[in-house]
C-alpha cells in the first residue's frame, strides 16, 4: 500500500545519511593506510615493490567500483567467507580508495624537488629520516587539496553500495520511494543531503588550493 511521505520517512533517510558518513570515514581511513603504503612503494628504490604497487593501482583504477563491490561481496561468499553488505562495502571502498590515494600521494611525493632529498642525503640522513623530516611534510601540503577532492568523490561513490543491499543514503531513498511513490520529493531530499555533505568539502578544497597557490607565488 502506498503511504504518504512524512516525518518518519524523512528521519529514515536522515539516519541513512549517518551510515553514508560512517562508510565514507572508514573507507577513507582504510584507504589512507593502504594509499600511504602504496605511495611509499611506488617511490621506493625496490623495483618489485614499484611493480606490485603499480599493478594494484592499475587494477583498481581500471575497473568500475561497482564491479569491485560485486567481486568482494559475492566472491567472498562463494569461496566460503560469509560477509554482510556492510563489511563488503567497507573492504571494496577501502581498496578503491587505496589505489587512488596512493597515486595522489605518489605524485605529491615526486612533486617535491629532488634537490631536497639530495641535500638530506648529503647531510647523512637515511631514507626513513629523509622521508619523515624532509619529503613528506612538503608533499603533505601539495596533497591536501586533491585528497579532499577525492574524499568528495568517495562520499558520492558510497551510493553504489546500495546495489549489494547496504542501506546508505541512496538505498534509503529507493526504499522510501517504493513505499510512497513520490520520487521527486524523496530524491530531492537525498540530493540535498549529498549536497550538504559534499559542498563544504569542495569549498574547503578550493580554499586550500588558493592558499597553496598564493604561498607558491611568494
Amino acid at each position: 500500500m502506498i503511504r504518504p511521505f512524512g516525518w518518519n520517512e524523512f528521519l529514515f533517510i536522515l539516519t541513512a545519511a549517518q551510515w553514508t558518513l560512517a562508510l565514507s570515514a572508514i573507507a577513507f581511513a582504510g584507504g589512507g593506510i593502504g594509499g600511504f603504503a602504496i605511495a611509499l612503494a611506488r617511490t621506493s628504490g625496490a623495483r618489485p615493490l614499484r611493480l606490485a604497487a603499480a599493478a594494484f593501482i592499475r587494477l583498481f583504477q581500471g575497473t568500475p567500483l561497482l564491479m569491485q563491490l560485486f567481486l568482494v561481496y559475492f566472491g567472498m561468499n562463494i569461496i566460503g567467507f560469509q560477509i554482510n553488505a556492510w563489511i563488503a562495502a567497507m573492504v571494496a571502498l577501502s581498496l578503491h580508495a587505496s589505489a587512488f590515494l596512493g597515486e595522489i600521494w605518489r605524485g605529491s611525493i615526486e612533486a617535491v624537488p629532488e634537490g631536497q632529498s639530495e641535500a638530506a642525503t648529503a647531510l647523512g640522513l637515511r631514507y626513513a629520516h629523509r622521508m619523515r623530516f624532509i619529503v613528506l611534510p612538503q608533499a603533505a601540503r601539495i596533497a591536501v587539496a586533491p585528497t579532499v577532492g577525492f574524499l568528495v568523490q568517495l562520499i558520492k561513490g558510497t551510493s553504489l553500495a546500495s546495489i549489494i543491499g547496504f542501506a546508505e543514503l541512496a538505498r534509503a531513498g529507493q526504499i522510501i520511494n517504493n513505499a510512497t511513490f513520490q520520487p521527486f520529493t524523496v530524491f530531492s531530499i537525498v540530493a540535498a543531503l549529498y549536497f550538504a555533505i559534499c559542498w563544504p568539502l569542495s569549498l574547503t578544497a578550493r580554499r586550500i588550493e588558493r592558499k597553496l597557490a598564493r604561498a607558491a607565488a611568494r
